[in-house]
């Protein structure tokens, strides 16, 4: 019999992944850390080239077009160092989210049937995709929706002068968790996948989850302003349906 030496190599590779140690498992382990680590310092080193741009034309540039301009001030001898310092970090995290996501695949790819393998090219295309919608929603919408409201609430008395540590940590905050709520679709194609999650019971809870999403829309929005709610509500509700559509075309099979 004629044997084809390249799938033998394969079938002692899944049976060398499937019979891993503990210590091997966290020599992978490590290694996936210091990978990912070494693309957020790659996506840091390119963020901080272009720091400049990222602060003055970016991350102020929210505060200064709104009516009136929010005042921003630091009030640390080393305010300034340290927040460029996380402006790096976090942009080289953003950068660099492709290849963190892919790292965690290949990590539990042993765990993986030979079928679901194909998958992981295109889930950290969609899952990199549905973050960055997200950042970029929260960026043109949320944002100056919020800081607009921030700046004309109060007294005219009042002069509202923040600090540029909070000023940018509820700007980086705010990106991150839109980022992560528009992850809700691949989310479904996750629990679709194992058979937690239905589509029929998501079209049967449709009414009760427009309650939720209104609900989290409120929590996340900073103002009260309801036209702010809805411009959150609206896409959240939109990626409801998508996961349906999603749930519907990936559920798994009895």
């Amino acid at each position: 019999m004629i044997t084809d030496p390249e799938n033998n190599i394969e079938g002692n590779k899944t049976d060398n992944e499937a019979e891993m140690t503990f210590l091997e498992h966290l020599e992978e382990l490590r290694w996936r850390i210091i990978k990912s680590a070494a693309g957020i310092i790659i996506g840091g080193i390119i963020a901080g080239i272009f720091i400049n741009y990222i602060m003055d034309d970016l991350l102020l540039l929210p505060a200064t077009r709104t009516v009136p301009p929010l005042k921003l001030q630091n009030i640390k001898p080393f305010g300034q160092f340290t927040l460029y310092m996380e402006v790096i970090i976090f942009g080289g995290a953003i950068l660099s989210f492709p290849n963190i996501l892919f790292q965690f695949w290949k990590f539990i790819e042993p765990a993986l049937k030979p079928n679901e393998r194909k998958y992981i090219s295109s889930i950290v295309l969609f899952s990199t995709f549905c973050f960055l919608s997200g950042v970029v929603f929260s960026y043109f919408v949320l944002l100056p929706t919020a800081l607009n409201f921030f700046s004309t609430f109060g007294s005219s008395a009042i002069d509202n002068i923040i600090a540029i540590d909070e000023y940018f940590s509820f700007i980086i905050s705010t990106m991150l968790a839109a980022g992560l709520v528009f992850e809700l679709p691949m989310v479904s194609f996750f629990l679709s996948k194992i058979g937690i999650l239905k589509p029929e019971f998501m079209r049967k809870y449709r009414k009760h989850s427009i309650i939720l999403i209104l609900l989290i829309a409120g929590i996340l929005t900073p103002s009260p302003d309801v036209t702010s709610q809805l411009l959150l509500a609206g896409p959240l509700f939109i990626l409801y349906e998508i996961s349906i559509i999603i749930c519907k075309i990936f559920q798994k099979k009895s």
